[in-house]
């Protein structure tokens, strides 16, 4: 199953992907995609419905964020063994953490905006995972029972911030729309093996970036268990996973991003996003 939220900003309504790829609205199922939609038995109940019986929405709306009040949105650092080379970084004992602001929430094809003073803008693509069920202290072998979906992630990077300005990662990863999530949450039944998919990112047409999951130093089961060790995670929770290579900091010539940039990333099976950078300007 594949669900979304489509509309204006902070006008989203809830939606499904059918087999035929139109967008049909849940809107008189549901009032909308949240945590309480996330937990097993409502997704269950969503997953009877004969799609069929939805109004196909007509035109191309805009692609939200695929859940409404994201809880927290927590990253994952240098979790690709092939992205820590590019980086010249020794591959990490135990999971990098770091939180990216709410406020870096945006839909999935929203512009990406520089922000003020912004020398080194990069691009991250990385598999999301949205929290279903409440974690607390998991075990890696129950950890993908806690998962509701997955999604594709953006981890917009502004990396002198980010290294050049002081310890803190989190300066340079939670600029307004430094997090475009989306377009759609997919049910775990629905993608196979998660630690095998691929992904992709382009700039201006040019492949930028191409992974695997499968290359990841902690998977998804090993991720979510640790940081319920840390953390309790909520329905919503966003967890953002890492990024294979290919990013503009790790370039033989670094090259970041600049007004008129256009990106387009994705994982097979979870959707595609495409943004265009400008500068920045006040969010309404």
């Amino acid at each position: 199953m594949r669900l979304v939220r489509y509309g204006r900003p902070g006008k989203e309504q809830p939606g499904l992907i059918d087999d035929e790829g139109k967008l049909r609205a849940l809107s008189g199922v549901i009032d909308d995609i949240d945590a309480a939609q996330l937990a097993p038995k409502a997704l269950r109940k969503l997953e009877k419905i004969d799609p069929a019986t939805l109004p196909v929405v007509r035109g191309n709306p805009r692609f939200g964020v695929p859940v409404k009040h994201v809880g927290k949105f927590v990253c994952i650092g240098l979790n690709y063994s092939d992205h820590a080379a590019e980086a010249k970084m020794a591959p990490p004992k135990e999971p990098i953490v770091f939180l990216k602001a709410n406020t870096a929430l945006s839909g999935p094809d929203d512009p990406i905006m520089l922000p003020k003073g912004s020398k080194k803008t990069d691009w991250e693509v990385e598999l999301g995972v949205i929290i279903g069920t409440r974690a607390q202290y998991v075990t890696e072998d129950e950890a993908l029972k806690y998962v509701a979906g997955y999604t594709v992630v953006n981890d917009v990077s502004e990396r002198s911030y980010q290294l050049e300005r002081g310890p803190q990662w989190d300066k340079g990863k939670g600029c307004d729309t430094f997090g475009p999530v989306g377009p759609w949450l997919v049910t775990p039944e629905h993608i196979g093996d998660v630690q095998d998919l691929d992904l992709y990112l382009e700039v201006n047409g040019k492949r930028m970036q191409t992974g695997n999951t499968s290359t990841m130093i902690f998977t998804v089961a090993q991720i979510v268990s640790y940081l319920s060790q840390f953390m309790t995670l909520e329905p919503g929770d966003v967890i953002a996973t890492g990024t294979p290579p290919g990013v503009g900091m790790g370039l033989a010539k670094p090259r970041f991003l600049k007004k008129g940039d256009q990106l387009r990333l994705g994982i097979p099976g979870l959707g595609e996003q495409q943004q265009e950078v400008i500068d920045w300007r006040p969010r309404k």
